[in-house]
């Protein structure tokens, strides 16, 4: 299929064939008829992706700390790495479009193929022939409404947020700054509404436009607003301004406070600047309020991507009954998207269309890319990348295959196996079509896909990584073992100990080879250690304190049902160093939590106590000061101690040192070891044991923070080994 996706670094566009995306749970697939480039919005995100790269970090000052932060850390290379991934990760457009459902995904039930549907959301409503939307961003299409105009349902939801925001009753005279396409569809909403409408703009044509939709005055911003404000208002000045202008400065938001009667309200959707005239708000005791995009259930994940919605006795207009009210106005002619200045253009042209929109050259309000209905029959989710055609696997050669390729993928394991002799990539498979077909191509992998059976079913794969969101581990790692392949499986092995007995069913009746992401224990840092403390004597204290940050929100990641939360997905690591240290997994656990609500603060120290009377203490701090290196271990034995700070220095007992520019987590070593030991027939070089053991210590950790008790862990493990049995 086709698509048009932005160059994060260089800001160019191209037309490029992609993999069709793949089907979620919760989600629908849609052909695209017709969707709405938006200038407002989408001219910000060219004219920031065309910036240098001072000028990218000028516009966001929040990034370049970030960046300084992981340069202080982990040194210039992985930061580096990390930078030049963002910025290669081809960009889609669009986030307005209308079409015909195609397929639906398990749980949905609101759609059905043949559904004429509206979508929304940017990374979901695409410029693309074909898109993949959650339930909760779609919305039904009346019969009598044709698709071009339902392609403006999500404008006009970001308009009617605006009016719901500004709460305006019948007959209040309301101003609306900025008559781009959203204050057009403002326009309209209000007069809908029954009030009478004073625009602002400074193009004599945008304000001419919203006059013959039936405006009531329209002026400029320097015009004199109290004359005509005489007329309209007695000279009280307006009950409510909505403000849709984007501006880097303030001063659509001053206007409209001079503009606002007293006690009047302003209402700001546009993206503007915020340094206001405290005296002017403060004399009138103007009400300020902010518009969030469509409405209710916007950035909040459970609902836009999990589909769980807000009941409608509490939260009467979420984000997609806007959408559907504004299908409904538009459906019954109350409404008139195509009554704005609208260019339709074939979705061939998009790309000359976005080139005159950023050399100004474009004037219409939007233009509504339309579609060829062929896409259908062209659909296919695996593709070649372009670097060279498939060919017969060498003597010798791993074949090796990509399930999931986030950031971490791209900044660290793919470099690696690109360097890693006797592997040669086969396929790519993610969930976006752009995302694998840019990897594939960057990486140098024969093909791109969307279908991961694909990878599986493929005889010249000899080798998977797998490394999607964490509730899908399980499962493609049985799959994968089932096919024949070895699996590299980014950690947690699973979410529950179900899932972990179902990948060690699959190693145990396939024989397979499973290595576990646990990268740490190949650290040139690690195995010095280990190697200082070989002969001890006596039992091993091991003390390891992460500063982790503040615990992300709103991300899959703090999910229970589908990242599992950090304990278990990042603490694996840090349990399996201790174990590799000890050389041993662990008996038992005694956690205690820090936060009351893991979601929003998962700090918690565990102890782990090993056979030979060895312990653990792990510090995972969300509330640590930023200026702490992330990880900091100590180990001492007999006598003797040694300290390791991030992985960039160590100090051995006698007082020599590991030292390194960058960190070293072992992920090289680690990748290599792996590849080598399937090319030589060697065997598994971490055992079944191991593998599993930090994801069931991790698992028994939260059970003891949930009981405040005691867990055995050894007991978990000869559980799992009867079950085999």
């Amino acid at each position: 299929m086709k698509q048009i996706l932005q160059n994060a670094r260089t800001g160019s566009l191209e037309l490029v064939d992609v993999p069709a995306p793949a089907v979620g749970p919760g989600q629908v697939l849609v052909r695209n008829v017709h969707s709405v480039m938006s200038p407002g919005t989408e001219k910000m995100a060219m004219d920031f992706a065309r910036k240098s790269m001072l000028g990218k970090a000028r516009s966001r000052p929040d990034l370049v700390k970030q960046v300084t932060r992981k340069l202080r850390q982990e040194g210039p290379l992985p930061t580096y790495r990390t930078v030049m991934n963002r910025l290669d990760a081809p960009q889609p457009l669009g986030y307005a479009s209308a079409g015909i459902v195609l397929e639906v995904g398990p749980g949905v039930t609101a759609f059905a193929p043949g559904d004429r549907v509206a979508c929304a959301g940017a990374g979901y409503a695409n410029h693309a022939e074909l898109i993949v939307v959650p339930e909760n961003l779609a919305a039904h299409v009346p019969e009598n409404l044709g698709l071009d105009k339902a392609a403006f349902a999500t404008l006009g939801a970001i308009a009617m947020q605006g009016l719901r925001v500004g709460d305006p009753t019948l007959g209040e005279v309301v101003a609306v700054i900025g008559l781009g396409l959203i204050g057009q569809l403002t326009v309209q909403l209000l007069l809908a509404n029954g009030c009478r409408v004073y625009g602002v703009d400074l193009d004599p044509k945008r304000i001419a436009q919203a006059l013959e939709q039936g405006m009531d005055w329209g002026a400029a911003p320097g015009d004199d607003h109290e004359q005509r404000l005489a007329q309209a208002t007695g000279g009280h000045g307006t009950d409510i301004v909505i403000v849709t202008a984007a501006s880097d400065s303030s001063a659509p938001l001053q206007l409209a406070a001079e503009l606002c009667r007293h006690k009047g309200r302003v209402v700001a959707v546009g993206a503007t600047a915020m340094d206001l005239d405290r005296r002017t708000f403060y004399e009138k005791e103007l009400e300020l309020r902010m518009s969030m995009s469509y409405g209710p259930g916007r950035y909040d994940r459970r609902y836009e991507e999990v589909g769980l919605d807000y009941p409608i006795a509490y939260v009467r207009w979420t984000e997609q009954r806007n959408l559907q009210a504004f299908l409904d106005l538009a459906g019954k002619g109350t409404i008139d998207p195509k009554k704005m200045d609208v260019e339709t253009v074939e979705f061939l042209n998009a790309p000359e269309t976005y080139e005159r929109l950023a050399k100004g050259e474009r004037k219409a309000l939007a233009a509504v890319f339309k579609y060829l209905e062929e896409v259908d029959r062209a659909r296919t989710r695996d593709i070649p990348s372009g670097i060279r055609t498939k060919s017969p696997k060498k003597s010798g050669e791993l074949g090796a295959a990509f399930i999931g390729a986030g950031n971490y993928g791209k900044a660290v394991l793919l470099p690696i196996l690109a360097k890693t002799p006797g592997v040669t990539g086969r396929t790519i498979v993610t969930s976006t079509g752009p995302s694998a077909k840019r990897t594939a191509e960057r990486f140098g992998f024969a093909s791109a896909g969307t279908d991961p059976g694909d990878v599986f079913a493929d005889d010249s794969v000899d080798l998977v990584f797998i490394t999607t969101q964490h509730d899908t581990h399980a499962a493609l790692a049985e799959a994968a073992l089932r096919a024949g392949k070895a699996v590299w499986l980014e950690k947690p092995v699973g979410l529950t100990f179900e899932e972990v007995q179902s990948v060690a069913r699959a190693v145990d009746e396939t024989d397979g080879l499973l290595m576990v992401g646990y990268n740490r224990r190949f650290s040139s840092h690690a195995r010095a250690v280990r190697e200082a403390f070989a002969k001890r004597a006596g039992p091993m204290a091991i003390q390891y304190v992460i500063a982790a940050g503040a615990t992300p929100t709103g991300t899959w990641i703090t999910d229970p049902k589908v990242g599992g939360g950090r304990i278990i997905g990042e603490v694996c690591h840090f349990v399996d160093l201790c174990n590799y240290l000890v050389g041993d997994t662990p008996l038992g656990v005694q956690a205690r939590a820090l936060g009351r609500n893991p979601e929003s603060d998962d700090s918690m120290m565990a102890l782990y106590s090993y056979t030979d009377g060895s312990t653990a203490s792990i510090s995972y701090l969300a509330n640590a000061s930023s200026e702490l290196p992330k990880e900091r271990w100590e180990v001492h034995a007999d006598g003797r101690s040694a300290v390791c700070d991030n992985f960039r220095v160590t100090t051995l007992p006698g007082g020599k040192r590991v030292r390194g520019l960058n960190q070293d987590k072992g992920q090289s070593n680690a990748v290599e070891s792996f590849c080598r030991a399937l090319t030589e027939g060697s065997g598994p070089i971490m055992s079944l044991h191991e593998s599993l053991g930090a994801t069931l210590a991790c698992l028994a950790t939260l059970e003891s923070m949930s009981s405040a008790e005691l867990v055995r862990i050894d007991a978990m493990q000869s559980g799992l080994i009867e079950r085999l049995v």
